[in-house]
């Protein structure tokens, strides 16, 4: 905990300087998005520099303790209590701020559904997904933006991703990564029976730019015609963008825009993304002998909850909680199962860490 704040606190310090860089100034797009970081990290940093201050101010009172000086040591004594106080108040504040590790504060997320088992029910599942989430976004005034989409033909998705931008996004729904698994009556199913069908979510962090080194010598780059469901052609010119990362095979498509520039530009996005989560999950493992809470892996093939129709249910498996509330969460109400998700880890975070003396 305290190594992740100082790291974060030295790159809080890092961006400072660099906005006062005259190379840094004259670069418009890379002030840009330096200044969007240093943003992004100003809330934190600020509540850790007063937690490091009133370390220093009760390592002094508590120095005051053995003076000869009467009137200092009673003065000491009264200070502690309320800079221990003040500082229990601060530490835990930072732990809510952390809860996610070292993306915890991220105002930009990309999030991936892709329709699993169950044919044309699973990618109508994926769709009350994406719809559970778009207006849960919209309740908490968070911009959401489509980058790329598999529609079926009956109304489903195979397949869509959309970005999300906010304060507290990527916090509050890096949880959601994982299997999720439906139990209901198919609108196909004549006979009233009840089927089970998957989708799978990734929530990932989007990094800044200058996050990511990615040059165009690093993929290639496929132009194709952008087409509908069932093959039917959305238009005729090769809008439509595909990229190959040569290292790692990763492969992203964008065929929405009916530009050609912005489909890359959102490829692009989606491309660096997943880079960015990559090398996350390659020092994960290469951690993996550290704590992770049942909620840290964000393994997708990890089955994590399951939305029950017969019985308006929904299960969260990873905290064995269960709501009859099925039909106010897939409205967009998730608050009631990101909170206990949140504060399911906020208390594995303060058993870990303990005491702060």
């Amino acid at each position: 905990m305290r190594k992740l704040l100082d790291e974060k606190l030295a790159r809080f310090e890092e961006l400072e300087r660099q906005m006062n860089d005259p190379d840094v100034l004259a670069d418009s797009s890379r002030l840009a998005a330096v200044a969007r970081e240093h943003g992004s990290l100003a809330k934190l940093c600020g509540k850790y520099r007063k937690f490091k201050s009133l370390n220093e101010q009760i390592d002094e009172a508590k120095a005051l303790l053995t003076s000869d000086d009467s009137e200092m040591r009673e003065l000491a004594e009264m200070e502690l209590p309320e800079l221990r106080e003040e500082r229990e108040t601060f530490w835990n504040e930072l732990l809510d701020m952390t809860i996610g590790g070292e993306d915890a504060n991220r105002s930009r997320c990309i999030v991936e559904i892709h329709a699993g088992t169950g044919g044309d029910e699973a990618a109508l599942f994926a769709r009350d997904l994406y719809e559970m989430y778009r207006h849960y976004c919209e309740s908490k005034g968070w911009k959401i933006e489509v980058m790329a989409m598999s529609p079926n033909e009956i109304g489903g998705f195979k397949e869509i991703t959309f970005a999300v931008d906010g304060e507290g996004c990527f916090r509050e729904l890096q949880f959601e990564s994982g299997g999720h698994r439906v139990q209901r009556v198919p609108v196909t199913e004549t006979k009233g029976r009840i089927h089970t069908s998957a989708a799978t979510v990734a929530v990932m962090a989007e990094p800044e730019d200058v996050e990511v080194d990615l040059k165009p010598e690093d993929y290639r780059i496929d132009r194709f015609c952008a087409s509908g469901p069932g093959g039917q052609h959305v238009n005729k010119t090769e809008s439509a963008i595909r990229l190959t990362h040569f290292e790692t095979g990763i492969v992203v498509s964008c065929q929405d825009e009916k530009s050609q520039h912005k489909n890359l530009a959102k490829a692009l996005r989606v491309l660096k993304t997943r880079l960015y989560e990559h090398k996350r999950e390659e020092e994960q493992a290469k951690r993996s002998q550290e704590r992770m809470t049942k909620l840290g892996s964000g393994d997708r093939s990890e089955r994590i909850r399951t939305y029950n129709f017969p019985e308006n249910r929904v299960t969260d498996h990873r905290i064995g909680l269960t709501l009859y509330k099925l039909d106010v969460i897939l409205a967009g109400d998730l608050s009631f199962v990101i909170d206990a998700l949140l504060d399911y880890e906020r208390q594995e975070l303060r058993s870990s860490f303990g005491t702060i003396e």
